[in-house]
C-alpha cells in the first residue's frame, strides 16, 4: 500500500504523519509540479480547495439558463420566447439545440423555435429586439445531407420528404421570410462548427445590449 500525499500543506503533513505510523510509503506527486509552475509563473499556488468546480454566483447562473435551455427547446413552450435573453430560429437540423446549450454554458438563456412552413411561429418573435433573435441558414445541399443521415440513424428510408430537396429548399424559404419579417441577424451555419457560430451569436447579442 502506497499513500499519496496531497496539495494542501495541512493535509499533507497529517497523511504523511499517520501513514509513517503505519509505516505505509508515501509519494508526492503534486508538490514537484506546483514547485515548478511556482517558478515558471512567479507566484505561489493559492491552496483553495474548489475552485476547478466553485459553486459561485456565476456557476448557478450557468446551471439556470442550463436548465432553461432544456425547458424552452424546439419551441416546447412559446412563453420562453418572452423570458429569454436570446432566441434562435430555424429550420430543423440547423443545430438550434446544440447552440442553445453552448450559450448556456455562457450563462445566457437561449430558447429556440423550429420554423415549419405548415405552423405558424409564435407572434412573440416579432415583438423582440433585432439582437435578441439570430436565424440559423444552411446551404440546401449540405441540409440534404444531414437529413439522410438523420433519417438512416432512424432507421427510415432516406428518401423520405423530410430530406427531399424540394421539401428543403420550401423550408428554407418559408424560413428566409419569417427571419425578415422579425427583422433578425442571419446566420449560415454551413461547414460551421457550434463554438464558431455561437462566438458571433454572442458578438450580434452582447453588442445590441450595449447600444440599448
Amino acid at each position: 500500500m502506497i499513500a499519496y500525499t496531497l496539495v494542501l500543506p495541512e493535509l499533507r503533513e497529517a497523511l504523511i504523519k499517520e501513514a509513517t505510523k503505519r509505516d505505509i510509503p508515501t509519494v508526492d506527486i503534486m508538490t514537484p509540479m506546483l514547485d515548478a509552475l511556482t517558478n515558471l509563473e512567479g507566484r505561489p499556488p493559492k491552496l483553495e480547495p474548489g475552485l476547478v468546480r466553485k459553486m459561485d454566483q456565476e456557476y448557478f447562473r450557468k446551471v439556470e439558463a442550463i436548465e432553461f435551455a432544456v425547458k424552452y427547446d424546439d419551441g416546447k413552450d412559446p412563453r420562453g420566447i418572452l423570458r429569454a435573453d436570446l432566441v434562435v430560429i430555424g429550420v430543423s437540423r440547423t443545430s438550434k439545440t446544440p447552440l442553445c446549450m453552448y450559450l448556456a454554458h455562457k450563462r445566457v438563456k437561449a430558447a429556440n423555435v423550429p420554423l415549419v412552413p405548415e405552423v405558424s411561429p409564435p407572434e412573440e418573435i416579432y415583438g423582440l429586439s433585432s439582437h435578441r433573435i439570430i436565424g440559423l441558414t444552411i446551404k440546401p445541399q449540405q441540409l440534404n445531407e444531414i437529413r439522410r443521415e438523420r433519417l438512416k440513424t432512424l432507421g427510415l428510408t432516406s428518401n423520405a420528404d423530410y430530406a427531399s430537396m424540394e421539401r428543403i429548399l420550401k423550408e428554407l424559404d418559408y424560413a428566409h421570410g419569417i427571419m425578415h419579417r422579425a427583422g433578425c441577424s442571419i446566420i449560415d451555419v454551413s461547414n460551421k462548427a457550434v463554438e464558431e457560430t455561437a462566438s458571433r451569436v454572442l458578438e450580434i447579442y452582447y453588442r445590441g445590449e450595449r447600444n440599448g
